[in-house]
């Protein structure tokens, strides 16, 4: 299969889809890598290291997209790039299609395979969003407590605390990967810790495994209210698999929070638990509303492209070397994690949770697939089915040993 690996054209997004090590098992197992030129110096690694690793280096993304059979990138296509995608080319990336109707109609127009990766399931986890939601999680605390800071419009309060003087204190809205995360970072640095989440067990679980200081609350809207009158730091970190977040802090909850107080919205790649949220850059991270400055941030980790980077592609190459190795159509039927990742094809959605946020007609990926004739399988030199999918991710993992991150 020929892969295209694009930069990517979003502001301030310094990510990529591939690393060395995954151009090294692709191309081992008899795939074609074409990496535009660039495309993974915001991450640290020039064309050399792609090159070395067997990638074929394109001086534009009009030749990339034109090559490619599979797109592999970080984020949704954005507007430049709708005329580069035709019918029937996989495009693998973060979509968030519930948070954008203009994205969703374009991608259906253009007639694409979309494979989300925050939409792939297995054993009820989030593969593809975990390490993603790891970093956000870690990140909403480093920049909501930079935020709270007087130079950045926030009420001048150190999380910490210092001795004579209080910590601040930080509301966190979801105990998912993103909570509990966040959790761990604003109770390491000594702040005083509330968590609410609406799943009994889950808040059992995190009982066990975070701090002290971290105190534990149901979720519900007279508990959410109560909690951020008094906090300094709101962090949303708040998800529904595949659809948009539902709107948890209402404009009216701030007229009794504090002048100053900070709100980290991480929900927003699929719209934002607040009332007043609307996505922002790196470049101009926050806004005020109502005397509570908003950080709306739709790509967190983008500004630590290179632990992103890394930690990301390990999660999303097993997945990549087998619709490559066996085809889109034949991976999705036998891969239930990959058939949950499929989110459009050819003009349809495909998955349900983004048809109800619009309103729209859905139709399941098995009965799309299941009128597909499959690609015919690639496997490396020498191997025959399933066996090539197995050498093909111990390729994997020799390369990851021997391509580690500095």
């Amino acid at each position: 299969m020929k892969i295209g690996i694009p930069k990517e054209i979003k502001e301030e997004e310094y990510r990529v889809g591939i690393v060395p090590a995954g151009v090294q098992a692709l191309a081992r197992a008899g795939h074609t890598v074409f990496i535009e030129d660039g495309a993974g110096l915001g991450s640290g690694i020039s064309n050399e290291a792609y090159v070395r690793a067997g990638a074929v280096i394109l001086p534009s993304p009009e030749e990339v997209f034109g090559e490619a059979e599979m797109i592999i990138k970080v984020k949704e296509p954005l507007a430049p790039e709708y005329p580069l995608l035709r019918e029937g080319q996989v495009v693998f990336t973060y979509f968030h299609f519930a948070a954008s109707r203009s994205l969703t109609d374009a991608m259906l127009q253009r007639g694409i395979i979309a494979i989300a990766y925050e939409t792939i399931e297995e054993d009820g986890t989030l593969p593809l969003l975990a390490p993603m939601s790891e970093i956000a999680g870690r990140m909403s605390v480093q920049e909501g407590a930079k935020c709270l800071e007087n130079p950045m419009g926030g009420r001048g309060v150190l999380l910490g605390g210092v001795p004579g003087v209080p910590p601040g204190k930080v509301v966190i809205i979801g105990g998912g990967v993103v909570g509990a995360n966040a959790a761990k970072m604003a109770a390491g640095l000594g702040a005083q810790v509330t968590l609410l989440d609406i799943n009994l067990e889950r808040l059992r679980y995190l009982d066990d495994v975070l701090p002290p200081n971290v105190v534990l609350m149901m979720s519900n809207e007279h508990n959410i209210r109560e909690m951020l009158c008094d906090a300094d730091l709101v962090i949303g970190a708040v998800l529904v698999h595949g659809a948009k977040t539902p709107v948890l802090i209402s404009r009216d909850m701030f007229k009794d929070m504090k002048h100053g107080a900070v709100l980290v919205d991480v929900a927003i790649d699929q719209g934002g638990c607040a009332e007043t949220s609307r996505p922002t850059t790196h470049k101009d991270p926050t806004f005020e509303v109502d005397g509570v400055i908003h950080y709306c941030v739709a790509n967190i980790p983008g500004a630590v492209a290179r632990t992103s980077t890394f930690a990301l592609t390990n999660a999303t190459l097993p997945y990549a070397l087998e619709i490559a190795n066996k085809g889109y159509a034949r991976a999705i039927k036998e891969n239930p994690a990959i058939a949950k990742g499929l989110n459009a094809f050819k003009g349809s959605i495909t998955c349900k949770a983004v048809a109800e946020s619009f309103g729209i007609d859905w139709v399941p990926a098995e009965e799309i697939i299941g009128t597909t004739t499959p690609l015919a399988p690639v496997f490396p030199a020498g191997a025959q089915g399933d066996e090539g999918v197995r050498d093909a991710k111990n390729v994997v993992e020799k390369a990851r040993t021997n391509l580690k991150p500095s």
